[in-house]
C-alpha cells in the first residue's frame, strides 16, 4: 500500500471490482484508451494484474482517503509481449470522469514511481498511448518523462485505421 497526501494505492478486493468494471465500461473514459470492457474483459484485466503482484507489481486501486472512494487504477506492470517494451516496467493509469481535471493520476503515478526507484533494480520506466492521447502526452511529461524518438509504433492490437493504433512511448531514468 501507497499513501499520499489525498489517496490510497492498494492492491484491488472484491468490493472493488464493480467500481472498476463501472470505469472500463464506460466510453468516454476509454476513448483515448482501449475498446470499453464488458465484466469479463474487465475480470480478464484485474486477473493479468494479479499476476503480476509475486513481483510487486500489477496495478493499484487508487483510493480517495477523504471517503474510500474508487477514482482509478494505476500503476506498473510489465511491457506486454506484442509491445517494443516487452518486459520492462511500464506506467500506466486510468482515471474514472468525475475526477478527471484534480490531479488524482499525477499525484498517484509520482507515489507510483517513487516507489519503483526504492524497491526495483531497473534503468528506466516506460509508458505508451495512443498518439492522439495527448492528456497521456501531458501527463507523461509533467511526471518528467521523454517522448522516445524511435518509440513510435503501430500497436498490433488495434485493427489498420484505428485511431488507437499509432503509439507513443515515454521514458523516465532512474534518478541520479
Amino acid at each position: 500500500m501507497i499513501e499520499t497526501e489525498r489517496l490510497i494505492l492498494r492492491v484491488p478486493e472484491p468490493r472493488d471490482r464493480l467500481a472498476l468494471h463501472a470505469i472500463f465500461a464506460d466510453a468516454q473514459v476509454m476513448a483515448d484508451l482501449a475498446p470499453v470492457k464488458d465484466a469479463a474483459g474487465s475480470d480478464a484485466t484485474l486477473a493479468k494484474h494479479d499476476a503480476y503482484r509475486g513481483e510487486g507489481l500489477g496495478f493499484w486501486v487508487v483510493e480517495r482517503r477523504e471517503d474510500g472512494a474508487v477514482v482509478g487504477f494505476c500503476g506498473l506492470k510489465r511491457g506486454d509481449a506484442h509491445n517494443p517494451i516487452a518486459g520492462e516496467i511500464e506506467a500506466g493509469w486510468i482515471i474514472d470522469k468525475p475526477y478527471w481535471r484534480q490531479g488524482y493520476a499525477f499525484e498517484a503515478m509520482e507515489a507510483a514511481l517513487a516507489w519503483a526507484w526504492a524497491n526495483l533494480d531497473v534503468a528506466r520506466i516506460v509508458a505508451i498511448t495512443a498518439a492522439v492521447n495527448v492528456k497521456s502526452q501531458r501527463l507523461m511529461e509533467r511526471l518528467g518523462m521523454t517522448r522516445l524518438a524511435d518509440g513510435d509504433y503501430e500497436h498490433p492490437l488495434f485493427p489498420e485505421g484505428d485511431r488507437l493504433r499509432s503509439t507513443v512511448t515515454y521514458a523516465i531514468a532512474r534518478p541520479a
